[in-house]
């Protein structure tokens, strides 16, 4: 498949933190965990980014002096040095534990071509070329990752060594047969080259490209015209035997404004196992502080009317149908249609357990009755305590869930009419939600936002698209004709692909465990 363009930036922290303290110390409300099993893919991944940069690297020219028996002194100088090709072989990306990620390539191979040329005396100068076989090339650097205080991750390479086993080179024109009187000083000049440049350009390419880029990410990005997510690291990833944990704060606020939030971030709990590649825990703390936003921007607030109710219902808003619930209605005002105008008492909390979400608003209702000269009349008020629950669903573009409404309960607050039947408007209620609320919302997304891509995303010819501000799961067509399962975490640029899944068919399955504050996804071959 493609890979994307650019050298070490690609490979390493731009497929695992592109998408990136608050106050250091506290419970993040995301947590990704990435196996052995998913640094390994992103090794694989990066082989091809790091060999074009590879491919880049400039040799220098080098000459030197030699003396013969009965022959005299002379001097040699190789030139046009030029790398054909580098064959990486194998690659190891491992945790370092309390340090970062170590990047080991082993049994590499490169072929270089130039021309040289020797003069031994005044008169005899003779040229031809060369080709020169480096075999064995080990290549180890370390990666220490971090965090600044705006909670954009950073990265240094804190070592670098390369080591070339074998050199052979192979000399043609005519006096190529003198050169090889010494060639293993030319072989070891060779050696001690590519050794050195080999690890500045790695180094070269941390400092100048991937650090550079980490600083242009946002923290923050738009979930929809005022819904903002705050995906900050809230400290360094933690790297620990087999696994990198990375931290976000997970935090939704009001586009316009943002205040302080009342709710903690629960301390979030993975599984030990590690067979998977990548692990996702999402805290309730990300959806409760949603539930804060739209219920301070009144976005939880609701008014029904009688062309709302579905034509074939029996029941309308009428004091006339209202007669059963209250018979005093009908005589006070006549023929006239009402208005239910409703709200949560307070922002609803979402809590997690095994197998579903749910949450239990506080709603108080209050009736209005519609009177001719367009004034609204309050004439009784309702408690109501709803328990809603939902099933989340995972297909191959998105993730939503279905509601599964649980029995409302109705208490009276206050009558202006009189009698008031509370069990009769509570299956009139249920009744409304089963029919028209709830399946207006069951198959919208979670959460939906337009997630920036980096520029190596842009160049790509099928870029993915996606939109949701939780993992994605989406098919990508590779350039061999594959079929790909990505998991996809909301990044401000570049892709975050931790758990792909070459096969034919049908994507990895995701399987959702949850504990009583945390929902988390595993994605796994299938």
């Amino acid at each position: 498949m493609g890979v994307l363009p650019g050298p070490l930036p690609s490979l390493l922290l731009g497929l695992l933190l592109t998408s990136a303290a608050a106050v250091l110390g506290a419970n993040p409300g995301l947590v990704a965990r990435i196996t052995d099993k998913g640094l390994s893919y992103a090794a694989q991944e990066g082989l091809a980014a790091l060999r074009r940069k590879l491919q880049e690297i400039s040799l220098p020219d080098f000459d030197g002096d030699f003396k013969i028996s009965r022959i005299g002194r002379g001097n040699y100088e190789f030139h046009s040095l030029d790398i054909r090709s580098w064959e990486l072989r194998s690659s190891v990306l491992r945790p370092l534990p309390s340090h970062g990620l170590s990047l080991s390539i082993s049994d590499a191979a490169v072929h270089v071509e130039g021309r040289w040329k020797v003069k031994m005396n005044r008169f005899l100068k003779l040229q031809g070329s060369f080709d020169v076989q480096v075999m064995g090339v080990s290549i180890t650097v370390n990666l220490v990752l971090g965090s600044e205080s705006s909670g954009r991750p950073t990265v240094t390479a804190s070592s670098c060594n390369s080591y070339i086993q074998k050199v052979e080179v192979d000399l043609s024109g005519g006096l190529g047969w003198l050169l090889k009187l010494f060639h293993d000083t030319i072989e070891s000049k060779f050696r001690r080259i590519l050794e050195s440049k080999i690890c500045e350009i790695v180094e070269k390419s941390v400092a100048s490209d991937l650090q550079p880029y980490l600083q242009t990410l946002p923290v923050t990005a738009g979930i929809n015209s005022f819904l903002d997510v705050d995906y900050s690291l809230m400290e360094a990833p933690r790297a620990a035997a087999q696994i990198l944990d990375v931290m976000f704060k997970g935090e939704i606020f009001h586009h316009d404004h943002r205040s302080p939030v009342a709710l903690l971030p629960p301390v979030l709990s993975l599984p030990e196992d590690h067979s998977q590649m990548v692990y996702f825990a999402i805290s309730n703390y990300v959806f409760n502080t949603a539930s804060l936003v739209y219920y301070k921007a009144g976005y939880m607030n609701f008014s029904v009317t009688d062309d709302m109710i579905p034509s074939d219902s029996p029941f309308r808003l009428t004091t006339s149908s209202f007669r059963a619930f209250a018979p005093r209605i009908a005589r006070l005002y006549p023929n006239m249609n009402l208005e239910l105008q409703g709200g949560v008492v307070s922002a609803p909390l979402l809590k997690l357990s095994p197998g579903n979400l749910s949450v239990t608003p506080q709603i108080e209702i209050e009736g209005f009755v519609l009177l001719p000269n367009s004034v609204k009349k309050p004439v009784f008020r309702l408690g109501v305590a709803a328990n809603v629950s939902a099933t989340l669903n995972f297909n191959t573009s998105r993730i939503t869930g279905i509601l599964d409404p649980g029995k409302l309960q109705v208490e009276l607050k206050e009558s202006k009419v009189g009698v008031f039947n509370e069990e009769l408007m509570g299956g009139f209620l249920n009744y409304f939600m089963l029919n028209t609320v709830y399946p207006e919302v069951n198959g919208l997304p979670v959460l939906g936002c337009q997630r920036p891509a980096h520029e190596s995303l842009r160049a790509r010819k099928k870029r993915p698209q996606l939109d949701l501000c939780i993992p994605d799961v989406r098919l990508i067509p590779g350039d061999s004709q594959r079929t790909e399962t990505r998991t996809s975490f909301l990044s401000s640029g570049g892709e975050v692909c931790l758990a792909p899944t070459p096969q034919a068919s049908a994507p990895s399955p995701l399987r959702p465990q949850t504990s009583h504050s945390a929902l988390a996804w595993t994605a796994s071959p299938s």
